[in-house]
């Protein structure tokens, strides 16, 4: 996607590519292993990674539609309801986030979204369990007759196309494997679904017993299970949990290779990945391509809380 920014406009176009950067690593030339990263959290400082891919199509789609408003779901520090937010902007569309969970005045992400213009509703967690129901979509849609409601964290049809054209920016030599993170199973899905016959994606899960992902993973791609490869056991405790190892594997991964890492996804990832490398996972001369699925706006709320080094903000803004 081309960028082309204009004060506080973007316009952002199907021929972009996100770079691709050489890890050079002394594990990697011990194991004869050739591997790169494919940076998607460069392609725009508030719209980045995954969640951008995700959002390409069902924002042209809802302007194609006549939609005004687009509606979706998430928590409190939501990389997904940040993206959007400010992507409804550049697009025209007005947004609108439901809130898992309570409000707090000093959380960076809400006021973000808040400054972009989405309208923010919190939720409590009881009622957020029903977001998937029908009874509760009916009555959203009634609430907001002139918005586009897509699912939490982005995750649909329409996003699994964006999701597979980042496959198609990475050229086949350097991805015997690739490899992401994975949360809900979309990325994964959009990526297994766009591999060619001689690929295999490796999918990190990132939350505790997610054994049940993989599953879904192919159904949303299809049922391509011979291509892919599903672990669960590089977690760090479970979803939005930060150990004092895990900083340390990013920090140590900053100082070696000047690439900001956050904790949630791609931190696990590249810590899981290493473990494996380590282990002989993969065979002599394999080309590898990691995927950085962006998130690093998560980073100021986990300062805020005291979860990750304060350091790391500076890191970001380089």
């Amino acid at each position: 996607m081309t960028k082309i920014t204009q004060g506080d406009k973007i316009l952002l176009h199907s021929n972009y590519n996100s770079p691709l950067q050489s890890i050079n690593d002394s594990l990697f030339t011990k194991h004869q292993l050739t591997v790169h990263i494919k940076r998607d959290d460069l392609i725009h400082s508030q719209i980045s990674g995954n969640k951008w891919r995700k959002l390409k199509y069902n924002l042209e789609f809802a302007k194609l539609q006549g939609y005004q408003e687009i509606l979706s779901f998430g928590g409190a520090y939501s990389n997904h309801i940040h993206a959007l937010a400010y992507a409804g902007r550049h697009y025209g569309l007005k947004t609108i986030g439901i809130i898992r969970g309570e409000y707090h005045a000093d959380n960076p992400t809400i006021e973000q979204v808040k400054s972009a213009g989405m309208n923010v509703d919190f939720i409590s967690r009881k009622d957020y369990k029903h977001r998937f129901d029908d009874d509760f979509l009916d009555n959203l849609k009634q609430l907001h007759p002139k918005a586009l409601i897509i699912p939490e964290g982005g995750s649909n049809e329409l996003a699994l196309r964006g999701l597979s054209e980042m496959v198609k920016e990475i050229p086949t030599r350097n991805a015997d494997y690739i490899v992401c993170p994975c949360g809900s199973g979309g990325t994964s899905a959009g990526i297994l679904k766009a591999l060619s016959p001689n690929q295999r994606l490796l999918s990190i899960a990132v939350l505790k017993n997610a054994h049940y992902l993989k599953e879904e993973i192919c159904q949303l791609a299809g049922n391509n299970s011979q291509q892919l490869e599903f672990r669960t056991e590089f977690h760090q405790g479970g979803y939005g949990k930060v150990t004092s190892e895990l900083i340390s594997f990013i920090d140590n991964f900053y100082d070696e290779h000047n690439i900001q890492l956050e904790p949630i996804y791609s931190g696990k990832m590249m810590m899981g990945f290493y473990e494996l490398v380590e282990q002989g996972f993969f065979e002599p001369n394999t080309h590898i391509t990691l995927i950085h699925t962006g998130g690093l706006q998560g980073i100021n709320g986990m300062v805020q809380r005291r979860l990750v080094p304060k350091e790391w903000i500076k890191n970001t803004e380089k």
